[in-house]
């Protein structure tokens, strides 16, 4: 039997440990998208060995766990004179994780565009900081938005990771209460529930946004 009482009581603190989780998550997203723009642009146009370092970089984080790259950041730095705040390694490592994800999108929906129209803009004398925002980029972004959408929110999803080194997200909250409560199923199910609104709120929005996209584009 579920206790709904007990549901109440542990809410606040829930809701405390989901806001950060947000927080946390926005953060990551935000340094995951500069640094695949970053890593993109750096494949795209940088000289041969930032091209080989930058490939190789991708490589190996698209084989890599996110786990493995928290432990290295959390655990192995500090051997090296580098201590960081666990929520620095959070968004840290979700920002370095995501990043050449990102950046294989970007590259991926840069490809679809017909080179003709970067050899037209460069015939007219443009530079790309201004053909990029004006013509290349919208027609990417509908390209981006599916994909860009399941990386968010696995992104989201990952972020339950941040648990084990010890940042105060949404699963180390629920950790918490358990201890307290000795209720796991009625907060795993509060858990549970709040990832699916959340996740399902974020594609629901962003399938606006592509539907409003794609039908400006025609």
């Amino acid at each position: 039997m579920i206790d709904l009482d007990l549901i109440v009581s542990v809410l606040p603190v829930l809701a405390a440990g989901l806001f950060k989780t947000v927080w946390l998550s926005l953060l990551g997203a935000i340094l995951a998208l500069g640094g695949g723009i970053l890593i993109a642009t750096g494949i795209e146009r940088g000289p041969h060995w930032l091209r080989r370092t930058l490939s190789a970089w991708t490589l190996v984080t698209l084989s890599l766990p996110l786990l493995v790259l928290l432990y290295l950041l959390f655990f192995v730095l500090p051997e090296y004179g580098l201590t960081l705040s666990p929520t620095t390694v959070g968004v840290a490592g979700l920002g370095l994780y995501y990043a050449p994800y990102v950046s294989q999108l970007l590259l991926g929906a840069l490809s679809a565009i017909t080179p003709g129209q970067f050899e037209a803009c460069r015939a007219m004398g443009m530079a790309p900081w201004r053909y990029m925002p004006r013509l290349i980029v919208p027609q990417m972004l509908p390209l981006l938005l599916p994909s860009m959408t399941g990386l968010m929110i696995g992104l989201i999803k990952d972020s339950a990771l941040l648990s084990i080194i010890a940042v105060h997200e949404f699963m180390h909250a629920a950790k918490a209460a358990i201890s307290q409560t000795y209720a796991p199923l009625e907060i795993y199910l509060i858990v549970a529930l709040a990832y699916w609104l959340l996740t399902s709120l974020i594609d629901s929005l962003m399938r606006r946004l592509e539907r409003r996209m794609t039908r400006h584009s025609t």
